[in-house]
């Protein structure tokens, strides 16, 4: 499988699960940019995620499953990164809940590395209903759909 196909599959992702360091994982709305290599992420000063990148760790885990066809997870290096043009780009009414606007003083953006990722890709909730209920009919295994790795 290629790249191409992670990140077109990663840019219908809305919540996924974020950990930079020895930051627990959190829920975090990822923005997949194949263009930049990256996915980013919009969070606020003093976070836990923020201080564990401050105090310089980089190493980030992200876990994607459950609202799309993809399931993941993607190891990188994390960075806070200003940009403003950036900001402009990813800012939508899911961040503007969170903040006092795009000139917030708490905004930070994250930016994800990914350096590997194992992924699955399924035909979804449906999908997977219909594979479970064939093999009940049929007694042949389910098609679970694909699973590879790939290094960036």
């Amino acid at each position: 499988m290629s790249a191409d196909t992670f990140w077109k599959e990663m840019e219908g992702v809305h919540s996924a699960m974020l950990s930079i360091g020895s930051a627990r994982h959190v829920p975090m709305s990822p923005y997949a940019r194949q263009a930049d290599d990256a996915i980013w992420f919009i969070t606020a000063q003093g976070t836990d995620l923020v201080r564990a990148a401050e105090s310089g760790d980089s190493a980030a885990s992200l876990i994607v499953t459950g609202e799309s066809n993809i399931h993941a997870r993607i190891e990188g290096e994390a960075t806070l990164v200003q940009n403003r043009a950036k900001l402009e780009e990813l800012w939508n009414p899911v961040a503007a809940t969170w903040f006092d606007g795009i000139d917030d003083p708490d905004l930070r953006l994250v930016k994800l590395v990914p350096s590997t990722a194992e992924v699955w890709l399924t035909s979804g909730a449906l999908g997977f209903a219909f594979e479970l209920v064939k093999a009940k009919v049929t007694g042949k295994q389910p098609d679970m759909g694909e699973h590879f790795t790939l290094a960036f």
